[in-house]
């Protein structure tokens, strides 16, 4: 394996590891004030369109890091524009405690 690989894999890695606390931090506090519904709707659609592209050209790396990010900011921005009643609802069902 060489650095190019180790350094894609590690890049992939840490892009989809990113948008793990956000989403723990929104279901532990069901809090999203602070989070903009704007920059979160081209982050879903950059991840999708990524997704897709990877799709076109068979690439795999692309196809999987792109799906995982896309699935992990488009819970962020559903909770965002959820409604408090909604929002604690589906924060139970994640962590009941």
């Amino acid at each position: 394996m060489n650095w190019i690989t180790v350094a894609g894999a590690l890049a992939a890695l840490c892009s989809m590891i990113s948008f793990v606390p956000q989403a723990w931090r929104i279901v532990r506090s069901r809090d999203t004030s602070s989070i903009s519904p704007t920059m979160y709707g081209f982050t879903v659609s950059g991840f999708l369109l990524w997704t897709l592209y990877g799709l076109g050209l068979g690439e795999w790396p692309l196809i999987l890091t792109n799906s995982v990010c896309f699935l992990l900011a488009l819970f962020i921005l559903a909770m965002t524009l959820l409604p408090q009643e909604k929002k604690d609802a589906v924060a139970d069902k994640i962590d009941p405690t």
